[in-house]
């Protein structure tokens, strides 16, 4: 294909990224699982399309990868984008595991993560997956995410396992008490995300010894109830995402105390994805 003419998509929950003709525009996130058609429509129609301007007319080809792309919805999201674009004679809708096992292995076999606000991860051969250890979301598992690291990092802060001075230093950074964490995690939406917000916090306090090793705990819990089940301790673990990409050093020292190398890090898939193209 020429990535001229094709429009890319990495979309998660609160927003997409799209590329098309070496441009950049973004709209708010798409997900099949958690939107009817009538919005996902909207937000093509309103959103996307006229950011595309004229330059629509030399359009052939649509990758869209996103969070709540499941298998059985691969073929709903491919109609709506082919409703919005019909002069499109290619359309493909996938998960974003896919598209991130894409964009850090190409069309070699790896290992693949995604650690940001979640996690994933999986055994890629080089055109599919081949294994996939359940995350099972932020309360249940999600080991190495952004929202993961919040929840140890204020068990740890409350049950006094980090030093008073770093207290301190969150409650003026949050200008919360402990009182209004509860309450903000247990009685208001998206704790995931605000949990994984305090990731900007936690890094500007990553040369305290005891903050990195939160950190490093973290990722070595994701590489052994998710990495290792995979078995391939020769395949270096790549990952995109936020945390990957803002912890490397940290998630380096995991992997090596895990006994694997790591290979490619990457804020974000959709620069390798276009460039694939």
């Amino acid at each position: 294909m020429n990535n001229h003419s094709v429009l890319i998509a990495d979309s998660g929950s609160t927003k997409t990224d799209w590329a098309f003709m070496g441009r950049r525009v973004q709209t708010q996130g798409i997900n099949p699982f958690h939107q009817d058609e009538d919005t996902i429509r909207g937000i093509l129609k309103d959103e996307l399309l006229p950011q595309l301007t004229s330059d629509i007319r030399h359009l052939t080809s649509i990758l869209f990868y996103g969070s709540g792309v499941r298998p059985e919805l691969e073929e709903k999201m491919q109609r709506l984008l082919q409703e919005a674009f019909p002069q499109a004679g290619h359309v493909e809708a996938h998960g974003d595991l896919l598209g991130a096992a894409r964009a850090l292995c190409g069309n070699r076999e790896g290992i693949a993560c995604i650690l940001g606000t979640g996690a994933n991860s999986c055994l890629y051969d080089g055109e599919r997956i081949v294994e996939n250890t359940p995350p099972m979301g932020y309360i249940l598992g999600d080991e190495g995410s952004g929202a993961v690291l919040g929840v140890r990092f204020l068990n740890a802060l409350y049950k006094n396992r980090l030093s008073n001075d770093v207290k301190v230093a969150f409650e003026a950074y949050s200008g919360m008490s402990m009182a209004q964490v509860i309450e903000r995690v247990y009685r208001q939406p998206m704790a995931n995300r605000w949990l994984a917000s305090l990731s900007a916090f936690i890094h500007e306090q990553i040369g305290n010894p005891q903050i990195e090793q939160l950190v490093i705990d973290n990722f070595r819990d994701f590489i052994q109830r998710n990495i290792a089940p995979y078995q391939r301790k020769d395949l270096p673990i790549n990952a995109v995402g936020s945390i990957a990409f803002y912890y490397q050093q940290q998630l380096e020292k995991a992997v090596k105390e895990e006994g694997y190398t790591l290979g490619k890090i990457v804020r974000s898939p959709l620069d390798a994805l276009v460039e694939m193209e």
